[in-house]
């Protein structure tokens, strides 16, 4: 504890850090403000019933950093961007020259490849504006008396409002500390905690004090081991060969490659989430139409998705699935060992090029199934705890608890990253 405040004193006391620090929570409060302005035309009580009965909505208003609750200008978040990153993550297995700019044409790469994912961002914000407003007219959140050019005049708003977001994040990547886009998401989470705890409050029952003792005692231990998982790696050995050039001697040491246990983080829960939850809005739509065919097969659909025991099991194995799909797109074997022998590095008992492909590939495969299965006890945990405790606010787990951990983490490493460069 002393540490920590030794480095508190340390932060606050050096100049360029407080002003960072400062600028990060001006920031922030700026979000939390612009995000508090509406959109023209909405049933804000039709909008909480929406909310409660749908949890689609609910994870977009957690990418959303809250700003779904009331349909602000900001209702998308970093939805878009986000989208559009992981649509370039995906097109680099498609186009060999999109894999070659963002893994080999290093910073200058890497930056026209971001510049792509915001150019990208903006259609995409454009379409789920469009999007969000045609279902929100249809189930009545939206006034009906909105006409054409009010409509349109709100996906441009929404739209500017994503852009806006995006810009600020960028500039607390550049000027303040910690990843913006993350940053903006941890600060919608930790604004929903205030309501959180006063519904408990105003629900409490002195019965259910063991209750309250056992979600605490497991929300304690999921989130030790969240933190846990989010940072252990597997080590693998690494020597360099030696080398002589002239009267030196260079090379013979040893090192190794950190392998993270979880090397997808919370992508596999959203696309999970997306497989699960967008069908069930297209069939809750499909259910009111005229056609009598189409409304029993999406009434079906909607019964089975319904059933938590379906929803779980379905949930937990697509994470699984998911979990590897994206630890194949972002992980390659084969150019890590072209990479060793390149340098002069080998793996100590493995012979270079094929075989330390191979040898790799089998330790990501192992990590990657328990990181998987973890990943997915954890996105089903809310759905257990509901079901156990028989209250929705007794939840803990999924997206926005693993979030908000490896922020926090992420934060912590670059705080300590400044302070450390600065004592020396």
């Amino acid at each position: 504890m002393e540490n920590f405040w030794n480095k508190i004193s340390l932060v606050w006391n050096d100049k360029e850090l407080r002003g960072r620090v400062l600028f990060v929570l001006a920031m922030l409060v700026l979000f939390r403000f612009i995000s508090n302005i509406p959109i023209p035309g909405v049933d804000i009580l039709r909008l909480k019933a929406l909310f409660s009965s749908n949890q689609f909505f609910g994870l977009l208003n957690v990418f959303s950093g809250g700003g779904l609750n009331n349909l602000s200008i900001m209702m998308l978040g970093v939805g878009p961007y986000i989208t559009s990153s992981i649509i370039m993550q995906l097109l680099t297995m498609i186009f060999p020259s999109m894999k070659e700019m963002y893994q080999e044409e290093g910073e200058a790469g890497r930056r026209k490849f971001a510049q792509y994912s915001r150019i990208l961002s903006v259609p995409l914000a454009m379409l789920q504006a469009f999007g969000f407003l045609a279902l929100l007219s249809k189930q009545g959140v939206i006034s009906a008396s909105l006409g054409s050019l009010e409509h349109a005049s709100n996906v441009f708003i929404i739209t500017a409002g994503s852009v806006l977001l995006m810009w600020i994040g960028e500039l607390i990547n550049e000027y303040g500390i910690g990843n913006g886009v993350s940053l903006i998401i941890f600060s919608g989470i930790v604004s929903q905690i205030p309501t959180t705890l006063s519904q408990m409050y105003f629900q409490f029952d002195a019965t259910q004090i063991p209750l309250y003792l056992a979600f605490l005692f497991v929300a304690v231990v999921t989130i030790a081991a969240v933190v846990v998982i989010t940072e252990a790696e597997r080590p693998i050995p690494v020597t360099y060969a030696k080398r002589v050039r002239g009267s030196k001697v260079y090379g013979g040491t040893s090192t190794y490659i950190p392998l993270r246990l979880n090397q997808a983080g919370v992508i596999p829960i959203i696309f999970a989430l997306s497989i699960l939850l967008f069908p069930q809005m297209i069939a809750g739509f499909l259910a009111s139409v005229d056609n009598a065919t189409v409304a029993k097969i999406a009434s079906l659909l909607l019964a089975a998705v319904s059933n938590q025991m379906v929803y779980g099991g379905a949930y937990f194995l697509l994470v699984i699935l998911f979990t590897y799909f994206y630890t194949a797109v972002t992980f390659d074997p084969d150019q890590m060992a072209d990479n060793l022998q390149k340098g002069g590095a080998f793996i100590p008992g493995v012979r270079p090029g094929h075989p330390t492909s191979e040898y790799i590939g089998k330790i990501i495969t192992r990590l990657t199934l328990f990181g998987s299965v973890f990943l997915g006890f954890i996105a089903i945990l809310p759905l257990i705890m509901t079901a156990v405790t028989g209250n929705q606010s007794l939840a803990i787990g999924g997206t926005a608890l693993l979030i908000v951990v490896s922020v926090v983490v992420e934060l912590i490493k670059q705080v300590d990253a400044q302070v450390a460069m600065r004592e020396y």
